[in-house]
């Protein structure tokens, strides 16, 4: 018996948006022949499918918990189906499984036991992003999330500036939906004046914003809310 092929399936980035929106047709018709899922969080996941039009009632399809607190010793029981023949699908809770998620484990042990990894088609905040920010597509860094205390995230902040001043490259990063006003505080009052700052909050949402100012001209702008709002930060010095 052949073995199954781990699919990772991006979903929307917002509640506004609809999968029919975001992914392709193609990609649509595959997730509609899964019935097993591993998702980081049940309800949103079972919305997602409902939303997507598949054909199977939720509550036949089997769903499998993965998120932040899995014990690692608990992956190779998420890949079981895998071997006895039956595909799979990843689901995150926003966006590309993956990517600042804890999708990239298992998709490790996939590789490392044989597995077939199938990435589709859909929206990326990252990428998308990036290509509406105007900064350096060439060259970039994703540095995740920045440090939680104020002292070490400004600290961080100017490591980042040295950085991508001395490598021409941009810089991506992001933060808990909270914090995000703090952050971008912190990026005004820290950055040079020259440098560049994206902030792309909301991508692909009703109410997307993707502003990029040098900091000189942040400090005259009235600042956006970004306060509990999912938010991309780019910088390039």
């Amino acid at each position: 018996m052949a073995n199954g092929t781990l699919y990772f399936i991006p979903v929307p980035l917002t509640e506004d948006t609809t999968p029919q929106q975001v992914l392709p047709a193609e990609v649509l018709t595959q997730i509609h022949q899964l019935q097993h899922f591993i998702v980081e969080n049940e309800k949103t996941a079972r919305h997602i499918l409902a939303a997507s039009g598949h054909p199977t009632p939720m509550r036949e399809l089997h769903l499998y918990l993965l998120n932040k607190d899995t014990p690692t010793k608990e992956l190779n029981a998420l890949l079981q189906p895998l071997q006895k023949g039956l595909d799979v699908g990843l689901m995150s809770e926003a966006g590309c499984p993956g990517i600042a998620d804890p999708g990239a484990n298992l998709a490790s042990l996939a590789h490392h036991k044989g597995f077939k990894v199938a990435p589709l088609i859909g929206p990326s905040s990252l990428l998308l992003s990036l290509m509406a920010s105007g900064l350096n597509g060439q060259r970039f860094t994703f540095l995740g999330y920045l440090p939680a205390e104020k002292n070490e995230r400004v600290k961080t902040i100017k490591g980042i500036e040295f950085d991508s001043k001395k490598q021409q490259a941009t810089q991506l990063f992001i933060e808990t939906p909270y914090r995000n006003q703090h952050v971008l505080e912190d990026l005004i009052a820290t950055l040079q004046p020259q440098t560049r700052l994206c902030v792309a909050c909301n991508v692909t949402g009703k109410d997307e914003l993707i502003v990029t100012k040098t900091i000189a001209d942040w400090k005259k702008a009235t600042l956006p809310d970004l306060h509990k709002k999912p938010t991309v930060f780019l910088l390039l010095a």
